[in-house]
C-alpha cells in the first residue's frame, strides 16, 4: 500500500525540516516542502498530496489564501494549519476555508500527528488552547470535533474585516504591505502595472488609509503578513 502523501509549506526551512522527520518517522510520505504560498499552489497542482501541512503566514501568498484558491480549484487534499498565531480569528478564518486542522507550532509534537489522522479520517482538529476561545462562538468547537464551518465559524469569519475584501484585493494588499512595486506585484499576479495600481488605490480608499505604512499595519493586524 502506497504512503500517503503530504506537501509541507512553511517559509521557516528549519521548522519544515523538523515536521518533515515527525511525519516521516510516522509513516507518511513527504513529496515537497515549499517556501511561499504561490509555490504551495504549484506543488499541490504536481504532487496532489492527500495532505497539506501549511504555516498561515507566508511569503507572496499566506496560507489562508492559498487554501481558499486550492478549494476553488477543486483540490481534495486535507488542509492543516500549523502556525504560531494562537488568535481565534485566524482559526476561524482557516476553518471557514474548509480547513480540516488548526495546530499551533509549540504544541506537542504528537498533537501534528493526531490532526493528520483526524483530518484523514474525516474529523477535524484544533489544537485546545484555540478550541477553548472557539467554544465561546455560539456553536461550540473543542478540540478533535468536526468544526468545519458551522455557523458560528462563519460567521465569526464573515465579521473580520478582511473577509470584506475580494480575493484578489487580499493578494494585492499582501504583496503592497511586503513591499513589492506596482511592477513586482503586476508580475505576479499577471496584471499590468496600471491594474496593480488601480487594486492599491481602491484598497486605500475601501480601508480608509492614505499611506502605505497604513497598509503594512492593516495587514499585519489581520494576518496577511507577518508582523515585522
Amino acid at each position: 500500500m502506497p504512503k500517503l502523501r503530504i506537501v509541507l509549506a512553511d517559509d521557516h526551512r528549519i521548522v519544515a525540516e523538523g515536521v518533515r522527520g515527525l511525519l516521516e518517522d510516522a509513516g507518511y510520505d513527504v513529496a515537497a516542502i515549499v517556501e511561499d504560498g504561490r509555490a504551495l499552489l504549484r506543488a499541490v497542482e504536481e504532487y496532489l498530496p492527500d495532505v497539506i501541512v501549511a504555516d498561515v503566514s507566508m511569503p507572496m501568498l499566506n496560507g489562508i489564501e492559498a487554501a481558499e484558491q486550492l478549494k476553488r480549484a477543486g483540490s481534495t487534499a486535507k488542509i492543516i494549519f500549523l502556525t504560531m498565531h494562537p488568535d481565534v480569528s485566524y482559526a476561524a478564518r482557516a476553518l471557514a476555508t474548509g480547513a480540516c486542522g488548526f495546530v499551533l507550532k509549540h504544541s506537542a509534537p504528537g498533537e501534528l500527528l493526531t490532526a493528520v489522522r483526524e483530518a484523514l479520517a474525516g474529523r477535524n482538529y484544533v489544537t485546545p488552547r484555540v478550541a477553548a476561545e472557539l467554544k465561546r462562538l455560539k456553536r461550540p468547537v473543542a478540540d478533535g470535533d468536526d468544526a468545519s464551518g458551522g455557523a458560528a465559524v462563519a460567521a465569526s469569519a464573515a465579521s473580520d474585516p478582511i473577509g470584506r475584501l475580494t480575493p484578489r484585493q487580499r493578494e494585492v494588499l499582501q504583496l503592497v504591505a511586503e513591499g513589492r512595486s506596482a511592477k513586482e506585484v503586476a508580475n505576479i499576479l499577471n496584471i499590468s502595472p496600471r491594474t496593480a495600481e488601480f487594486h492599491k488605490y481602491r484598497l486605500m480608499e475601501q480601508l480608509a488609509v492614505t499611506t502605505n505604512a497604513e497598509l503594512v499595519q492593516y495587514a499585519m493586524r489581520y494576518g496577511l503578513v507577518a508582523p515585522q
